[in-house]
């Protein structure tokens, strides 16, 4: 089985005072890497009594997987619609994993008219909320549920985070108006603490089914707990695949791996290094919208891990070909302050070709004939090209195809370098202190009662 790759022959030195970095360089800091690794390995670092997600692709039992599949299958069978409500890591991992797999139109589906896909193929349509405090977003929500049949996730360990708890309260009454309490209680389901917190309270007293989020995993890294593998399940996605590929990943990234082999040292290496040399800003790249919400998650897992005690990388990610008509002047001649690691997809999908024109009055005859696909990798190398030229190192991972196997993989790819680049930069990759400030003021200004 093939695996993703990563290469980092376009952030090395090409001579220019701001982008002198050497492959030397680099590989001096394995020492430094491999230690990082085993920090986490052994558990000796900061934070950690959150590394349940380590070995977690490796732990996940086929009975645990097949326990989620029942429950999906369940939701899938009874419902047209399923709002999964979380903020934060408790939605950016499914929203990406959906994204990147699901066909790209899946959610406008007409409910009007006969189903396209055969019943047993059938997916609901999957929405999400409790990520925001939109009173319009809602509003319109609550309209577009009204005459359909829908089922809810709720996502939280304490059930008291502000966003998904009054998302949670108004859908919850909403399902209970529309059908009763009594089926309300068959068509929601509670990730939450396995014994505490307000959801825990409320899912024993009313019999939700329920899942539990890990004590020792983080909400940035839970994607491959329930919190991700529940909701990805109803949308279809072959869970056994993305929790294979993550497990392979695991074994390819572990401290025993030689750092030149370990693409997970290196890459935590290798953007160090480069924030060293002034670098402050990760832009991650893509070229398909599909991995739009990878990056999404990608932000999430870096810079909460990252930015702390007033260091850190601040991510950032650009869609292109789209952003090049947006960012892609700054990009190429802004200041010299950033790096880019580029997401590429090898083998796409589906295959359509550039049709002839008898007219040609756009001009696009000489791409005749030629893939879709093709066009974008020149863009894609094209660009890369034209970045490095202007002083903006390049990293760049492949995926072999956008599937479930190769996805988990790049999951647990990031996940593990993540850890090993806080380790690297000197921080407690596994906290989040800097979370709770706006907390604290929006709690004074709406006048709650804080009890110590």
């Amino acid at each position: 089985m093939k695996t993703i790759q990563l290469n980092i022959d376009k952030a090395l030195g090409r001579g220019e005072k701001s982008f002198a970095l050497t492959k030397e360089q680099i590989y001096a800091q394995a020492a430094n890497a491999k230690q990082a690794n085993f920090t986490l390995e052994n558990g000796t670092g900061k934070g950690n009594d959150f590394l349940g997600w380590l070995h977690l692709p490796s732990s996940i039992t086929p009975a645990e997987l097949a326990d989620i599949q029942a429950t999906a299958d369940s939701v899938r069978a009874k419902c047209d619609v399923v709002v999964v409500v979380g903020i934060g890591g408790s939605y950016l991992g499914a929203k990406a994993v959906m994204e990147a797999i699901g066909g790209t139109f899946d959610n406008y589906r007409c409910h009007c008219g006969p189903d396209p896909q055969p019943p047993a193929k059938k997916s609901p349509v999957v929405l999400f909320a409790g990520h925001n405090i939109s009173e319009d977003y809602l509003y319109e929500l609550q309209a577009y549920l009204k005459d359909k049949s829908f089922g809810i996730v709720n996502i939280s360990k304490s059930g008291t985070t502000t966003e998904p708890a009054l998302a949670f309260r108004i859908l919850k009454k909403q399902l209970e108006e529309a059908v009763g309490k009594d089926e309300t209680r068959t068509r929601i389901v509670a990730v939450t603490d396995k014994a505490r917190g307000a959801l825990r309270t409320l899912a024993t007293k009313e019999g939700y089914k329920t899942y539990i989020i890990p004590d020792n995993v983080g909400g940035r890294f839970s994607v491959l707990t329930p919190v991700g593998l529940l909701p990805v399940a109803i949308a279809g996605v072959d869970i056994e695949q993305l929790v294979q590929g993550a497990a392979d990943m695991e074994k390819a990234t572990a401290s025993t791996v030689a750092f030149e082999d370990n693409i997970a040292e290196i890459y935590a290496a290798t953007r160090n290094e480069i924030y060293k040399s002034g670098k402050k800003i990760e832009l991650l790249a893509n070229f398909t919208p599909k991995l739009h919400y990878v990056s999404e998650w990608w932000k999430q897992l870096y810079g909460e891990s990252e930015g702390k005690e007033h260091k850190g990388i601040f991510t950032a990610s650009v869609d292109f070909t789209t952003d090049l008509h947006s960012m892609g002047q700054w990009i190429q001649d802004g200041e010299r302050n950033i790096f880019e690691t580029v997401l590429s997809v090898d083998q796409v999908k589906y295959h359509l070709e550039v049709p002839h024109d008898a007219d040609d009055l756009d001009g696009l005859n000489y791409l005749a004939g030629k893939r879709v696909d093709y066009v974008n990798k020149q863009a894609e190398l094209g660009t890369q090209m034209a970045h490095v030229d202007g002083g903006v190192p390049n990293l760049k991972i492949t995926l072999p195809e956008l599937n479930e196997y190769y996805l988990g993989q790049l999951l647990y790819f990031f996940e593990r370098a993540c850890g090993i680049s806080g380790y690297l930069l000197g921080v407690n990759p596994f906290d989040q202190p800097g979370v709770e400030a706006y907390k604290k003021n929006m709690f004074a200004l709406l006048g709650k009662k804080i009890i110590h």
